[in-house]
C-alpha cells in the first residue's frame, strides 16, 4: 500500500508510492517519445482499463464498451489507492498515514490524434464538466480533503501515455502549495479586507500589459511572478472559490478562454509540453471571501536544477510582459 510521509521540518508531504515501484534502471530517461503501438485509452480497449467512473456520449451499449465522448477511469498504477482506512500514527519524531485516495485519468476524446490545445470549444466544455462532475462525486467522501485535477503533455512534462488525457488525485491532506495560496490570501484579506486575486484582476485588466486574452467571465494573464517562460493563469472575473460553484453558463467562456490561450501558446512554440493545474478551494469548504479559484498553465521549457532545488528560486529568462505580448501578437 502507498503510505503518506510527513517532513518534520518543512511540514510537506511525501508520497511513497509502492504500488509504482522502481528500479534504479527504471529512471532512465527517454529523449525521443515512441508512437505508434497498443493505446489502452483507444476505443475498443475499454477492458484493459479499471472500469470507468463516468462516461459521457454513449447513447447505445453497456458501460464499457465503443460509443463515448468522454471517459474517466480509475488509474492502473494510482499514486494513491481508494480502498482502506488512513491509519494515522507516528514513528517517533516521524508522522505517517497510509496512502488512501483516488487517481483517475480522464480520457478526453476517443480520437487518439486529438490535441487539447486544439480541440473546439464544445469538447473543452464537456472536459471541464467531467473535472466538476467527479469534484462533487468524490467531496462526498469524507477520508478526501482535496482533489488536484492536472494535466501533462509531453515527455518533458511528464506524461506517459500519448492519448490526450487529464488526471486528478484526491488526497486526505491540503497541497503544501494550495495551503500556501490560502495563508497567503488570507492575510492579505486581514490587512487590507479585500481579495487579493480581485486586485490582481483590477490592476491587470486596468494596465493590460500582462494580458493575454479576456471574455465576458475571464482573464488569461502572464502571472507578475512567472516561475515558468509563457507561464499563464486563467482567472474568473467574478469572485468565486470554488471551480464546482461555476455556473453552468460560464462554462462556455471558460473553454472560449482557454482554447484561445492554448492556441496562441501553441502558436509562439509548437507542441510545447506543459502542464495545467486547477487551484480550487478544499473539498465541502464554506464560500472564502480570500480565496480565488483558477488555473495556472506551465510551459516546460526550463530545467529544474541545483541552485531551484536548494533555494526555492525560479531562474526565467523572459519577463512576463514580454510573453504576453508574443501571446497577445500572435497569429492564430
Amino acid at each position: 500500500m502507498p503510505e503518506l510521509r510527513r517532513d518534520p521540518i518543512l511540514g510537506r508531504w511525501i508520497i511513497i508510492s509502492t504500488e509504482r515501484g522502481k528500479r534504479p534502471t527504471d529512471f532512465i530517461v527517454e529523449t525521443n517519445s515512441v508512437k505508434g503501438g497498443f493505446c489502452p485509452l483507444c476505443p475498443g480497449n475499454e477492458n484493459t482499463t479499471p472500469p470507468e467512473v463516468l462516461s459521457y456520449g454513449r447513447e447505445a451499449g453497456p458501460a464499457n464498451s465503443p460509443g463515448w465522448s468522454l471517459r474517466v477511469v480509475p488509474n492502473k498504477y494510482p499514486a494513491l489507492v481508494i480502498e482502506g482506512e488512513l491509519d494515522k500514527e507516528g514513528d517517533g519524531i516521524y508522522d505517517k498515514m497510509n496512502g488512501i485516495g483516488a487517481h483517475e485519468v480522464i480520457v478526453e476524446s476517443p480520437n487518439h490524434e486529438d490535441a487539447f490545445s486544439s480541440q473546439s470549444p464544445d469538447k473543452l466544455r464537456q472536459i471541464f464538466w467531467a473535472f466538476r462532475d467527479r469534484i462533487i462525486d468524490l467531496s462526498r467522501d469524507s477520508r478526501f480533503r482535496y482533489v488536484m485535477v492536472f494535466k501533462n503533455y509531453g515527455r518533458a512534462a511528464g506524461a506517459s501515455l500519448e492519448h490526450s488525457h487529464s488526471q486528478l488525485v484526491a488526497l486526505p491532506i491540503l497541497p503544501r502549495m494550495i495551503v500556501s495560496e490560502l495563508e497567503g490570501s488570507l492575510s492579505y484579506y486581514r490587512y487590507k479586507e479585500r481579495c487579493i486575486f480581485c486586485d490582481v484582476i483590477r490592476q491587470e485588466l486596468k494596465q493590460q500589459v500582462r494580458m493575454v486574452c479576456e471574455n465576458e467571465h475571464f482573464i488569461s494573464i502572464a502571472p507578475f511572478a512567472p516561475r515558468s517562460p509563457f507561464e499563464m493563469w486563467i482567472v474568473p472575473r467574478r469572485h468565486s472559490s470554488s471551480f464546482v460553484a461555476l455556473g453552468e453558463e460560464s462554462f462556455h467562456d471558460l473553454a472560449m478562454i482557454f482554447s484561445e490561450s492554448m492556441r496562441r501558446l501553441n502558436a509562439c512554440i509548437p507542441n510545447v509540453p506543459y502542464n495545467f493545474v486547477l487551484h480550487t478551494a478544499p473539498l465541502r469548504s464554506q464560500p472564502l471571501d480570500h480565496f480565488h479559484w483558477h488555473f495556472e498553465i506551465m510551459p516546460k521549457l526550463t530545467s529544474i536544477a541545483g541552485f531551484e532545488w536548494g533555494s526555492g528560486f525560479y531562474i526565467n529568462p523572459i519577463p512576463p510582459e514580454d510573453a504576453a505580448r508574443f501571446l497577445r501578437e500572435v497569429q492564430i
